[in-house]
């Protein structure tokens, strides 16, 4: 049932994202999920952790910040396009969501981004010298690991955001990127002992040619791996639109640490954004690799037959 709720809430997600310049009413985003307004809107906010109006909102909101960045179009023409009544109506709910106007916004990000790229260039060849127009680099908190760390990089990207100012991104730095990189973080267990952890957040693919996704790990005592999921059966792969994923792990009493982030294993792109941690009880199934050495039940086969 838990799945069946997820899929039809990602169905709904997905037209979000095709129809931000159309009406997107409650009564609309319930029918194509086959629920009731009632019951849509409280498993939305379940799954999302937003209602759908706020969710519409932001969504309706990064979208404009990044046409504020990549274009010369009037605010008005922006404000009308994302369906909000007048600019002062758009000024208003984007000066609450950013901390300042879409004018003073428009030219604060772009002095970063331009900043950035005089930075970057220096040195850099004719691929990395485009990334950096697009790109600012290591994201607070985050650190870059994997099995080949130096065939990827990850930074802060503030034109391709899913909701706020900014999403990070992980990338491959060559064509040949072996193994697989990830932007990790790793935190104490102590508050989440005993619980079943969900981890969710967005994430936005382009040209990923092997798979990239989600992982969760926890560990005990002496770094012993208790639980593990990175989607390695569910993987993301090609050029994907921002799309909620989750991974679910029980916390066993003896854990010590437990780390997360986004993998991405050979060439290709991808974005996280909106990265959260709910407590969910046990009706939300978890997502645990199988372990394929786990020994039997019992003993089998003592006869040799």
């Amino acid at each position: 049932m838990y799945t069946d709720h997820a899929e039809a809430i990602g169905r709904a997600l997905r037209y979000v994202e095709a129809n931000l310049k159309e009406d997107l009413s409650l009564d609309r985003l319930a029918s194509r999920s086959a629920f009731s307004p009632y019951h849509f809107h409280r498993l939305f906010q379940h799954h999302v952790g937003m209602t759908p109006a706020d969710y519409v909102r932001k969504r309706r909101l990064a979208n404009a910040a990044g046409e504020l960045l990549t274009t010369d179009r009037r605010i008005l023409e922006i404000a009308l396009d994302y369906r909000f009544e007048s600019q002062e109506t758009f000024t208003r709910a984007f000066k609450k969501q950013y901390r300042m106007t879409p004018s003073r916004y428009r030219t604060y990000v772009k002095e970063i981004l331009r900043q950035q790229e005089q930075k970057g260039r220096t040195g850099m060849n004719k691929t990395d010298k485009t990334a950096a127009n697009e790109f600012e680099r290591e994201p607070e908190g985050w650190m870059l690991a994997g099995s080949h760390p130096g065939d990827y990089e990850m930074g802060i990207d503030r034109k391709i955001v899913h909701q706020g100012k900014a999403s990070g991104y992980l990338r491959s730095r060559r064509d040949s990127a072996g193994g697989f990189g990830t932007m990790m973080q790793m935190f104490k267990a102590d508050a989440y002992r005993g619980t079943r952890l969900r981890l969710t957040g967005f994430l936005k693919t382009e040209n990923v040619e092997q798979w990239c996704g989600l992982w969760m790990r926890i560990d005990g005592k002496d770094q012993e791996m208790l639980r593990f999921d990175n989607m390695s059966n569910r993987p993301v792969k090609g050029t994907t639109a921002w799309n909620p994923y989750s991974v679910v792990l029980d916390v066993p009493r003896d854990s010590v640490a437990i780390a997360f982030g986004v993998l991405l294993c050979g060439k290709g792109r991808v974005w996280a954004d909106t990265l959260r941690f709910d407590v969910v009880n046990e009706t939300v199934p978890t997502t645990d690799v199988p372990d394929e050495e786990e020994l039997p039940d019992g003993p089998v086969n003592l006869d040799f037959e």
